[in-house]
């Protein structure tokens, strides 16, 4: 029987307490909030272990409420929306959701990706320590998720800083789209691979031309490396 806090936030009332019903089931604790102002609300006062969010809805959207969460918290977010565009599932991810699922919805596949998302916090947890690297001109800082180029803060996303960092971690290793959807996000995607390109493509715009000594480079046929030169 499964333990936590769940946050469901959506403005159709029948889906919050059906969903309520599957996951106490699972033994869950279910708070429900009905728009996005009274979500962060309810975050706050919570503290939930995850966030089930809906993308349309008053007051604020899913993407604001997704934004507002990741200024203050890595709690993991799963986006829920009636949407299933290619471009609502990059900017979701961009803006640091763990998770995409499109309605309708099956009841077993949100429990099980719930599961998914949680056991991969749980386990990323003990690494807090040790979650910095570093090269000339660049450091990528994981306990403060920042990114410093040319000794200068540069904005970036929780999720291109989590590809850069896993990217740095391993110089020279090639990895595929599917391998980095996988090892960075943490779940099988079910959709189109181009987020990966999204993100390097960004990244490239922060990193173009710092420095000759390494680079973001395409294997073409076959994903992504961070190259170091000997």
């Amino acid at each position: 029987m499964s333990t936590g806090k769940i946050l469901v936030v959506d403005d159709d009332k029948n889906i919050c307490e059906l969903l309520r019903l599957y996951l106490e089931k699972e033994g869950y604790n279910v708070s429900i909030a009905n728009d996005g102002e009274e979500a962060l609300l309810r975050f706050a006062a919570d503290t939930p272990d995850l966030v089930l969010l809906d993308v349309m809805m008053p007051k604020l959207d899913g993407w604001q409420v997704c934004r507002e969460i990741r200024k203050k918290s890595e709690c993991p977010i799963i986006m829920i929306t009636a949407k299933g565009e290619t471009f609502d599932k990059v900017l979701g991810l961009e803006l640091g959701a763990d998770d995409y699922v499109v309605k309708p919805f099956d009841s077993k596949e949100i429990v099980a990706r719930i599961k998914a998302v949680l056991r991969r916090s749980v386990k990323a947890a003990p690494e807090t320590n040790v979650k910095e690297v570093s090269y000339d001109k660049l450091v990528v800082n994981m306990t403060k998720y920042e990114l410093k180029v040319d000794g200068k803060v540069v904005e970036a996303p929780p999720k291109e800083l989590e590809l850069l960092f896993h990217l740095a971690s391993n110089p020279n290793r090639v990895y595929t789209r599917d391998q980095l959807l996988d090892e960075v996000w943490g779940f099988e995607y079910y959709g189109d691979s181009r987020t990966v390109d999204v993100h390097v493509k960004r990244l490239r715009e922060k990193l173009e031309g710092v420095s000759d000594k390494w680079a973001l480079k395409t294997v073409w046929g076959v994903g992504y490396k961070f190259e170091v030169k000997e």
